[in-house]
């Protein structure tokens, strides 16, 4: 499958793997639209990436997705390609009191979002000749990081989710990818993540974008780039020794 003169919405691509997958894949000569929660970043986006559509959107609520199908469609209706690629991640102490509705943000966005964003815009995608679905989990879907319990939940869920549709829509004409990044050096990790990781600096974005497009282009259809295949593998053939080392992570 050619990742060229194609029209993609990417969810979640006003900052880090959705921004740079955006910019890799306009350069390639498709139309891509990105959505986001932050103005200010959806403008920056399109400063950065001439020729790139932004679109205001929360993939965490469902009228905000059902809003988006209409525009999306009505905007642009050769879209043949969705990336669900929006997320967040935090560090959640199991322990600390936390609200009810706080607690399970990581499912609504991670989980729940992609979930919502196929159900919606799957009719259309398998009126599209050669149409595509890529879901973005995490190397994290294989083994969890305990002091991200929530994310690792939710993107397990996603991993699980995305088996089951591709068995579905085989013969449909709608192929499923879903793309597992390893520790990736995005704001995300800048910000909140850095200080626990032991010295990792994880993989450049840049990298495991080209990554990710190249596997999409000869086939595959799980794509576990660097550590993400070693958790895949070591979750397999040693689940208890590899989930003892995650879990040294970020204990103070």
């Amino acid at each position: 499958m050619k990742l060229t003169a194609r029209t993609i919405l990417i969810t979640g691509g006003s900052s880090g793997i959705g921004l740079e997958l955006a910019g890799q894949l306009l350069a390639r000569g498709n139309e891509v639209v990105v959505t986001g929660r932050d103005e200010r970043a959806l403008g920056a986006a399109t400063h950065r990436f001439p020729g790139l559509h932004a679109i205001r959107s929360d993939v965490g609520e469902a009228d905000g997705i059902r809003s988006l199908y209409g525009t999306v469609i009505a905007r642009f209706p050769a879209l043949d390609t969705l990336v669900n690629n929006a997320g967040i991640m935090r560090i959640v102490r199991l322990a600390e009191d936390r609200a009810l509705e706080d607690v399970t943000r990581e499912v609504d966005v991670d989980l729940n979002g992609p979930m919502r964003m196929v159900q919606q815009f799957l009719p259309h995608l398998r009126s599209r000749p050669d149409a595509l679905i890529v879901n973005v989990s995490s190397g994290l879907a294989f083994v969890p990081f305990p002091i991200s319990p929530v994310y690792s939940a939710a993107k397990a869920g996603l991993h699980a989710y995305t088996r089951c549709l591709r068995v579905q829509l085989d013969g449909s004409g709608v192929t499923v990818v879903e793309l597992a990044p390893p520790l990736t050096r995005t704001p995300l990790f800048t910000d909140e993540f850095a200080s626990h990781m032991n010295g990792q600096k994880g993989m450049a974005v840049d990298v495991l974008v080209r990554r990710a497009i190249a596997g999409i282009e000869v086939g595959r259809t799980e794509i576990r780039p660097g550590q993400s295949n070693l958790l895949k593998i070591a979750g397999r053939i040693a689940p208890g020794f590899i989930f003892a080392q995650m879990s040294k992570v970020g204990r103070t």
